[in-house]
Parts: C-alpha cells; structure tokens; sequence
C-alpha cells in the first residue's frame, strides 16, 4: 500500500486550473521529489493534500486513512507534516522552547493538566524536552540549543523547522525548497541529514527547484507542468526526458536557466 496516494487532485482560482485531474502516489520509505516549472501547481498541489486549502475533487489518503478536506492539524495528527518554504519559527523563543511549542498539540495533555500542573503534564513536558534535545542534536544544532532563533542563519532556521516537524514522529514529511536560499555547504549537509532521518524511518516528499539537489537525494521524481502531472521515475530517467527540459527551458520563467541545470 502507498504510504501517501493523491487521486484526481483539482484546484482552480477564478477559473484559472491551477491543479488539473492530478494523481500520484508517494511509496514508505523512500525519498520522493516533487519538480516542475515557475507556476506549475506544485505549492497549491501540496497545499490541498495537506489541508491549508479546500481542492475542488480529487481524493487523498494516508496509508488506509482517508484526510481529504480535514483541516492541517487533524492532517498532522494522522502523521503527515510539512515545512514551508517561507521559514516559520518563534524568533523570541530558544531552540528547546520553539520545539516545545510546537510538540503542545502532540503531548497528549489537556489544557487543564497544564493548567494544574498535573502529573501528566509534568510526564508529557519532561518527554517532549527530551525528545527536542534529540532533534536539535540530529540537525546539528546543539550549540545554540538556548540562543533565541533569531540569531539563526537562514538556512539554520530551516534546520530547525525540519526538527520541529520531526517531533511528532511523522510518517512523512513534505518539505517545500528546503535548501532554497542555502549556500552550498549547508544544500550538502540537509542532503546528508534527509538521508539519515530516511534510514531511520521517515518518508519525505520534497517540493524543491534545485535539480541537481532533487537527483542526488530521491529514489524517485514526480514532475508537474502546468497542473498535471508530466512524467514520473528514477531521477536518472527524469533528467533525460526531453518533456521535462521542455518543460523548464521552453517557457519564460521556468528554472533552471540552461539544459546543464537539468542535464
């Protein structure tokens, strides 16, 4: 069974088909990419599948649960998560409090255990401290694990999403452009730490326009143009499909710029 399965996915705006008839499937344990040009309807696609919009038809499933239409936190609950490409963090907060927060809906706790302070408030609170140092520890950013994340590099904070949405043991997790605007130091080490957190257990589908990123990490490729979806396979094959360089360099606006992006 396919851990995520989207099933005639369509979205439109003002008549305008953002994402036509679309269907594909994400497998357990592997890293997926999700590819296409400027406008080609991947963030609205991720969008619908994860509940922060309402999709027009179209069916999706988590393993043997049906989320079509539930709301992003019911979403996350059921073990799909995801990052954004603009970073959300709490800036005035530390790294263990911004992990914290976030874990809150997870804990298991009712607002009366925390009003009180009950036991197993205290029990929830002292498990999610530990289970923050472990993922700040995994992104390598045990350092600055009391710094407000305010003084975090852009891509720093990135790292630091990524931790927040591993506190609640996903089983999978959507990445959108997570090394987008990251030098190429750190574009590795993501590349090493996803592969790492993947042999552990978590399936990721990452929505990203660095070709050459996509290629090196995934075991297979998804590639959307114009609302449906193109082509899919191994990124070896993807990088030679000449609908995909089409795709990329036969439009104004598309990225990469130049066949060697893709090729």
């Amino acid at each position: 069974m396919a851990l995520l399965e989207v099933l005639g996915l369509c979205k439109a705006y003002r008549g305008v088909r953002a994402v036509r008839d679309t269907s594909f499937h994400v497998e357990p344990g592997t890293i997926t990419g999700l590819i296409g040009p400027n406008g080609s309807g991947k963030t609205t696609a991720i969008d619908c599948i994860t509940g922060f919009q309402k999709s027009d038809a179209g069916r999706v499933r988590l393993g043997d649960i049906d989320i079509t239409g539930r709301p992003p936190e019911r979403i996350a609950r059921a073990g799909l998560l995801r990052t954004f490409q603009a970073v959300r963090v709490y800036e005035d907060f530390d790294l263990m409090q911004n992990l914290v927060a976030v874990a809150a809906p997870f804990a298991g706790v009712t607002g009366a255990d925390m009003l009180l302070r009950r036991r197993r408030f205290r029990d929830a609170h002292e498990r999610t401290r530990a289970r923050a140092r472990e993922a700040i520890d995994l992104v390598g950013l045990t350092r600055l694990i009391e710094a407000p994340a305010a003084i975090l590099s852009y891509g720093q904070k990135k790292l630091l999403a990524l931790a927040a949405v591993l506190m609640a043991n996903p089983k999978l997790v959507i990445l959108d452009e997570p090394v987008a605007g990251v030098n190429p130091t750190r574009v590795n080490e993501i590349a090493d730490l996803l592969r790492r957190i993947n042999r552990q257990g978590t399936t990721f589908l990452i929505i990203e326009h660095n070709v050459e990123f996509i290629a090196s990490i995934c075991d297979h490729v998804l590639v959307l143009d114009q609302g449906r979806l193109l082509t899919q396979g191994p990124p070896a094959t993807i990088r030679q499909d000449a609908r995909v360089l089409d795709a990329y360099l036969g439009r104004e606006g598309g990225r990469p710029q130049n066949r060697e992006a893709v090729s």
